[in-house]
């Protein structure tokens, strides 16, 4: 090969490897522009507030708490966490009766249905809190119908608080449950506060009692009554002859009741449930309280008491919050007699604000879902909670459903009944 042959062959070879080396994505300016722009394009997307691509509407990145994001095929569900095994488990049967049916009177909504899941908290706190805490877990559980008891709402309230998810219970009647500042807690039941003093005005002014005895199960909800009759009572002039708390799930009240007995009271006034009340009332004659009447609360109206107690419980008093008449009333007892083979109020008062408390909800529900671009429901959280604190002129079985600034939510105050041959009948 000749010399000029030569430099011609190495500068083609060298032209080929400079050729292999140059990389080939290398770029025309207009494609390094749109480049940029796609890449622009997707950190805009990123940071808008709904993003196209999973359909979420606009009200969701702009809700403190976000959306519950309910699927094609998943339900919007409603918790309910009450006892429903052990001797008060008619708290949660009647209670999980009455907001069934409420639910089954939604029907569908934007295509999607509502359904109530029941968990059985066998109306202790601790377990009210395990519930809660599993149920903050399901994104379809938007709203709570409860909690049934006062001392398991206390310790359910904070959890559902900081997962934004609205509370409406039909019993929990503690008093200072809206006192802690919670912004999901709400209740359409009468308060403890208001059926201890209006207990103590009835006994002292209607029957005309001046000594009474009061005994309690400890609990939230029976020593808050208690306290509240013993303050009212002596506030009106009468006296409190004797003043204890009792043992919960004992058999034999005898020891107590022969020691109130020796105070001589007129009445003895019980705040607290059914399976104690029960036990207490068959024990009093025997004690030496056969002509002492005894005067229970909300918590042992229900035909439980008058099975349980016969003969024994004639002459005694409960309250409750049966409401009056109406075309809705009639309808719901219907359903229930139907459903469920016994009558509505027949385990305990609390059949019609079950109903109400799962109704009102799901209205509210109703009010503030969107259906997103990709066919699943959205929920705001945060907006559902405070649509539920400003409910007002709700029109319920039970009345006018109308919340104060505190979550108190209840129109109407207790009725009293006295049994009569084995029946409650309004007292006089």
């Amino acid at each position: 090969m000749s010399f000029r042959n030569r430099v011609l062959f190495v500068c083609v070879i060298f032209a080929m490897i400079v050729a292999a080396c140059t990389p080939t994505t290398a770029a025309t300016p207009a494609a390094a522009t749109d480049a940029a722009a796609t890449e622009s394009a997707a950190t805009e997307a990123a940071a808008a507030p709904a993003a196209s691509s999973d359909g979420a509407p606009e009200v969701c990145a702009k809700d403190a708490a976000g959306c519950a994001k309910i699927e094609p095929g998943q339900t919007i569900k409603i918790g309910m966490s009450g006892p429903m095994t052990g001797d008060n488990a008619q708290y949660g049967v009647d209670i999980s009766q009455g907001e069934k049916i409420a639910v089954e009177d939604a029907g569908d909504f934007e295509g999607f249905k509502f359904e109530l899941v029941v968990e059985d908290s066998q109306g202790s706190a601790e377990v009210g809190a395990t519930i809660a805490n599993k149920f903050v877990t399901d994104p379809t559980i938007v709203a709570i119908a409860g909690n049934v008891f006062s001392g398991e709402t206390e310790a359910a309230i904070p959890i559902y608080e900081k997962a934004s998810i609205p509370m409406m219970s039909p019993s929990a009647t503690n008093p200072p449950l809206t006192t802690l500042g919670s912004k999901v807690f709400n209740r359409i039941v009468f308060t403890d506060g208001a059926q201890g003093q209006a207990a103590a005005t009835y006994m002292k002014d209607k029957l005309g009692f001046t000594q009474i005895a009061i005994l309690h199960d400890g609990s939230p909800y029976g020593k808050g009554l208690a306290d509240t009759v013993k303050e009212s009572f002596t506030a009106a002039g009468g006296e409190v002859v004797e003043y204890q708390a009792i043992t919960p799930g004992e058999v034999d009240y005898t020891a107590t009741l022969s020691a109130v007995a020796a105070k001589k009271p007129q009445a003895l006034y019980f705040g607290g449930y059914v399976a104690e009340a029960i036990v207490l009332v068959n024990q009093m004659k025997q004690t030496g309280m056969q002509d002492v009447v005894f005067f229970g609360t909300d918590g042992s109206f229900g035909q439980d008491m008058l099975d349980k107690t016969g003969a024994n419980g004639e002459g005694q008093y409960a309250a409750s919050m049966i409401p009056p008449s109406s075309p809705a009333k009639d309808q719901f007892d219907a359903e229930y007699e139907k459903e469920f083979g016994q009558k509505a109020g027949s385990l305990t008062p609390f059949s019609w604000t079950a109903y109400d408390s799962a109704a009102v909800l799901i209205s509210v529900i109703k009010s503030v879902a969107v259906k997103g671009g990709d066919g699943a429901l959205y929920i705001p959280r945060a907006t559902l909670v405070d649509a539920v604190r400003n409910i007002k002129g709700y029109q319920g079985i039970t009345g006018e459903i109308t919340c104060a600034e505190n979550g108190e939510c209840n129109t109407a105050g207790p009725t009293f009944y006295v049994d009569k041959g084995g029946e409650w009948v309004v007292a006089e």
